[in-house]
């Protein structure tokens, strides 16, 4: 329960719970915590052996850790009754989005050369405002226009 907790972090809990509580009330206390979780833990063992009988004798293998995603998946995995590790192993995810990137950057740059080479004549139907006309029969500037 408390794998994680190292011993400073255990000592000043300790003190802690002395500078809170008291030295004469600290048993008492501790008392009463390990036996709410004492109750809870019954409860929990009660509840689970209700959810068991109720689920009837082909769910007598049933583990109530089954139901986290990652506990399933990996027994799952080691199971492989439905060929996982097949779709795993032949899927790279980094390979598929490196070859996704190349293709767009490889489609990406003849798209806008040609896309300028195209833009100069009638049919694409867009006009290029960075070319000169070709012919120079164009309006006089007018400074007071603009």
């Amino acid at each position: 329960m408390f794998n994680d907790i190292g011993p400073l972090e255990l000592i000043t809990l300790v003190v802690l719970a002395v500078l809170v509580f008291g030295p004469d009330k600290l048993p008492k206390v501790i008392q009463d915590v390990m036996r709410t979780i004492r109750k809870i833990r019954e409860f929990s063992e009660s509840a689970k052996q209700d959810i068991r009988s109720e689920l009837g004798p082909e769910f007598k293998d049933f583990e109530f850790e089954d139901l986290n995603p990652k506990t399933f998946i990996r027994k799952q995995l080691d199971n492989d009754e439905l060929g996982l590790k097949e779709i795993r192993n032949g899927f790279d995810l980094k390979k598929e989005m490196a070859e996704v990137t190349d293709a767009v950057h490889s489609t990406d740059a003849p798209s806008s050369s040609s896309s300028s080479a195209s833009s100069g004549s009638s049919s694409s139907g867009r006009v290029d405002m960075t070319k000169k006309p070709e012919d120079d029969d164009r309006p006089p500037f007018d400074a007071d226009a603009t």
